[in-house]
């Protein structure tokens, strides 16, 4: 097959449209019929380790609300996008989304990304094992039929393509329509059931697809996926989003300039998968989601909920905030998984050696090992003062629960002790009136306090002078604030763990002097206000997690 991972998934909407006239239309009228349950659209034609779905919708409501937001440019840029999505190949072939399709087709359209190995006969004797690093992925497209009437109207217009030419093929007692000698589109469709159409970018996968039709393992055989789909139900999503996370980690890994070897690749093999559905609300975009391991895996989520607390001890006008229930938990789970994440942020090795380097201290052993408390980083902004030159806008503060209040007391000591050999200035001073630890660089470029809160909390500072919005206890915390409340619902009492920022102020030059992103960047970055994100571990084996994105709305 021809350059298929370069195809994209909406160029088989327009391409597909030319073979489906004329050659499904009297079958759709004669075969249809309803859905026999309440799966996602395209769950029983779409392979059990499928790599990834994505349901949209096709409301047009909809997607004029999701229009109604951002900034001119933001809305310019997503004009030009959906454009491309629905029109730039239909209108190649001739046709129109609003007049030829839209009469005709369901609810919801159906993305799945499949890897080569799924399209290939699989190992029964190990279902559990990685996935090969596959060399390319095919696309599958699943459209409803809603208006079998309408569909058969328009598709008895049959159109010939500009190039090449059409076949036809028989498979299984189902007919196959597919593109000949037309450059790098390799194209096939069916129509199953009549309740909706099947089209590819592989000869291979429309074959898996009728296998799978007749009987082969579906997507909805994946353990934990119905289960999760049920959760999530919403009515009227915009968007729902599944993601195989093993088999999605070694595509990714395949294509990454510095894979991710099979043995740590191993270490997803309890993971099983991520679901999602996003809406469209009033003040901008809600996502709710789920993760959830294999029934099997011998891996158990911690049930901690417990990151109530840093809420009340962050001020309310923080521009950013990350904190969760277990600092030691987090970072344990986070070596273990970062080998096998060909995109993780940091690497565990590389931390550890900085650490070592800047301060002689173990990471794990010194510091780590009295955090298994809930903890919290924020950047807090500084108020202005026009008589005084100011050298930070802002400063970071990070707070943890010490576990073990005398090895965090040693482990600081010797912070100390290690920071007067790297020639900083180390003394005692006052903070609100409660004795603090600072330390001042020797070049005088910042400086860093440490202290105590009342609950055994140890925290530090970082950049400008933001110890006094701590000390003592802020009046009003992110616990109260409005802006958090409006981007970050807290549905439940206890969670483990959040994320927030306020984009609107961090991304904005006369507060803090940042890297401008770049323009294809900025111009989304721009039509968003904040952003939040709240986990909930339900129990062992599954994880919970809200997120919003408020999105401005011009007036």
């Amino acid at each position: 097959m021809k350059k298929q991972d370069k195809t994209l998934p909406l160029t088989l909407l327009g391409a597909a449209f030319v073979m489906i006239v004329g050659s499904v239309a009297g079958y759709i009228l004669i075969s249809s019929e309803e859905t026999v349950d309440n799966l996602p659209l395209g769950a029983e034609v779409v392979p059990k380790d499928a790599m990834m779905t994505l349901h949209l919708s096709t409301n047009s409501n909809q997607w004029e609300q999701l229009q109604q937001f951002g900034t001119p440019e933001s809305k310019t840029a997503l004009k030009k996008l959906l454009g491309e999505l629905r029109d730039r190949f239909l209108t190649t072939y001739g046709y129109n989304y609003q007049r030829d399709i839209q009469p005709w087709i369901g609810k919801k359209v159906m993305i799945a990304f499949l890897r080569k190995s799924t399209l290939e006969p699989s190992n029964p004797t190990t279902p559990d094992s990685p996935p090969p690093p596959p060399a390319q992925q095919a696309t599958m497209m699943v459209l409803p039929i809603a208006d079998p009437t309408a569909a058969k109207q328009i598709l008895d217009k049959p159109r010939s393509p500009k190039e090449g030419k059409l076949v036809k093929r028989t498979y299984r007692g189902i007919e196959i329509t597919e593109t000949e000698g037309v450059p790098n589109q390799d194209i096939s469709v069916a129509a199953l059931g009549g309740k909706f159409l099947v089209v590819t970018n592989s000869q291979t996968a429309i074959n898996r697809a009728i296998d799978i039709y007749k009987g082969d393992n579906s997507l909805k055989k994946a353990p934990g996926y119905i289960a999760a789909m049920e959760k999530l139900e919403t009515a009227a999503p915009f968007a729902q989003v599944y993601v195989n996370i093993p088999i999605a980690a070694a595509y990714t890994s395949s294509k990454s300039i510095t894979p991710v070897s099979e043995e740590n690749l191993k270490q997803l093999e309890d993971n099983q998968g991520m679901a999602a559905t996003v809406s469209i609300v009033p003040e901008g975009i809600d996502l709710k989601a789920i993760s959830w391991l294999k029934p099997n895996s011998q891996k158990k989520f911690s049930v901690e909920n417990n990151a109530t607390g840093m809420l009340n001890r962050v001020p309310g006008n923080a521009l950013m905030m990350i904190s969760g229930s277990n600092l030691q938990k987090m970072w344990s789970d986070y070596v273990k998984g970062a080998a096998a994440n060909p995109i993780a942020p940091i690497n565990p090795d590389t931390f550890r050696q900085t650490v070592k380097n800047g301060t002689g201290m173990d990471l794990d052993k010194e510091l780590i090992n009295w955090m298994a408390g809930e903890y919290s980083l924020s950047l807090l902004p500084i108020p202005k003062n026009k008589d005084q030159l100011q050298k930070f806008a802002a400063g970071f503060v990070f707070m943890v629960k010490a576990s073990d209040r005398r090895a965090a007391e040693e482990s600081l000591k010797k912070l100390d002790e290690a920071m007067k050999k790297k020639e900083f200035e180390v003394g005692e001073a006052v903070a609100s009136g409660k004795p603090v630890v600072k330390w001042t660089s020797p070049f005088g470029g910042f400086t860093v306090i440490r202290g105590w809160l009342n609950g055994n909390v140890a925290f530090f500072t970082l950049g400008g002078s933001v110890e006094n919005q701590i000390l003592p206890a802020p009046t009003n915390s992110m616990a109260e604030s409005v802006v958090l409340q409006e981007t970050l619902p807290l549905e439940s009492e206890s969670f483990n763990g959040n994320f927030f920022i306020d984009i609107s102020r961090t991304f904005n030059p006369q507060n803090l002097s940042i890297p401008q992103l770049p323009a294809n960047q900025k111009v989304w970055v721009d039509g968003m206000e904040s952003i939040g994100v709240t986990s909930i571990v339900s129990n062992s084996r599954t994880t919970n997690y809200d997120v919003f994105v408020k999105l401005k709305k011009q007036q």
